[in-house]
């Protein structure tokens, strides 16, 4: 069993910003398989605005601006995918 110690100084190099991208990646892991363009664009989005409305203290400002670009590529999937 691991000590308390041992999983407090791995978690100490981790922030809430490496928790959501890790959180994308596995989701765009999952929907890549049904292979349809507007849930892809639905996980970019959504995690968009997680990024974007996470607060600034958690994370540095980068993960946060990083939401909006999401954003708009999860809209512009959404308007080109195939009804």
């Amino acid at each position: 069993m691991l000590s308390p110690l041992a999983i407090d100084t791995f978690l100490l190099d981790y922030h809430l910003g490496h928790v959501i991208l890790l959180g994308f990646i596995v989701s765009l892991l999952g929907a890549v398989p049904l292979k349809s363009q507007r849930v892809i664009a639905s996980v970019f989005a959504g995690f968009g605005l997680i990024f974007f409305m996470s607060p600034y203290t958690t994370m540095p400002k980068t993960y946060i601006l990083i939401g909006i670009p999401m954003i708009l590529i999860g809209t512009l999937l959404w308007t080109m995918a195939d009804s």
